[in-house]
């Protein structure tokens, strides 16, 4: 029975290649993109404004039924930067998530993938672009009856052309990135939750994604496997170059790892402000704003 994480990544990916389709990016493109990735970064502080967009949204509504749950979405995300969703419960950041990776359609305005917005290009185009997209959901949402090298593998079965033999090696690696070398044996209720959860990302990189969506991913873990998945998300962003864009509550984790951020109000459903998340905690002159990011403190 499929679980409508596993639902929402099927709509994402699309359907499975036919014999004439063109293939998706070629799984092997982790190692020569990193030097191009490398010399793509910005060389100092003054360069930042000119580093490419990887996401862009502008003027956009979104809601549900007769219900808006935010407007005027106005902002960037830098390709390579950890970007931070946050904000109080019922705010809308999932909503917001489902948006970015093409899930759910703009009430009002345009959200611009790779330069490209999503709404206003063809069913294939958006299809074939939303593959360069990954998602870690909270849950992690494997298959409990597979292998987690199966559960890796499956997505490379559907909607790539390589042998059995070379999904086997890319599922072997993609848990080695993760630091799981060897338990590609190990079925999801065999290992731990923080494991399940890092397994959720080697699957979520399966298909060599330009950018990542994490939500909530230190959800449920303790301090620790928390601090491990951090550390391994700040590892994959500087080794890979990939955009990373997270959903979290935990403040220590959004003030570890966010390069920029995004405050999603709930009363007024707008955005309040973007920015450095420690930079917003130590000078945003938004109450609200600097009373989440210090924890109830004004």
């Amino acid at each position: 029975m499929s679980t409508s994480a596993d639902s929402d990544a099927r709509s994402l990916l699309g359907p499975p290649l036919s014999p004439h389709s063109d293939p998706p990016l070629n799984p092997h493109s982790v190692e020569s993109q990193l030097q191009a990735q490398t010399n793509s970064q910005p060389q100092g502080p003054n360069e930042v404004e000119a580093r490419p967009v990887a996401i862009q949204l502008e003027d956009v509504a979104l809601g549900y039924g007769a219900t808006t749950v935010q407007q005027g979405l106005n902002f960037q995300i830098h390709r390579s930067d950890i970007f931070i969703i946050m904000g109080g419960s019922g705010c809308g950041k999932s909503t917001l998530m489902r948006a970015l990776t093409g899930l759910l359609v703009p009430r009002q305005g345009r959200v611009l993938l790779q330069d490209q917005s999503l709404w206003e290009i063809s069913e294939q185009a958006r299809t074939e672009l939303l593959r360069g997209v990954g998602v870690m959901y909270q849950s992690g949402a494997l298959w409990s009856a597979m292998t987690l090298e199966e559960n890796i593998a499956l997505p490379l079965e559907q909607y790539s052309r390589l042998s059995r033999q070379q999904i086997g090696e890319l599922a072997e690696y993609k848990l080695a990135l993760v630091g799981l070398a060897g338990f590609g044996g190990y079925y999801p209720g065999q290992i731990s939750g923080g494991m399940r959860k890092r397994v959720g990302v080697a699957r979520a990189m399966a298909l060599d994604p330009d950018i990542l969506f994490f939500d909530e991913p230190s959800a449920g873990l303790d301090p620790l496997s928390a601090r491990r998945l951090d550390d391994l998300i700040l590892e994959l962003r500087d080794s890979l170059g990939t955009t990373m864009v997270v959903i979290t509550h935990d403040l220590d984790s959004l003030l570890l790892i966010g390069d920029d951020a995004v405050f999603l109000d709930a009363e007024t459903h707008s955005m309040l402000t973007t920015g450095n998340p420690k930079q917003l905690r130590d000078q945003s002159e938004i109450a609200e704003v600097r009373a989440f990011l210090r924890r109830g403190e004004p």
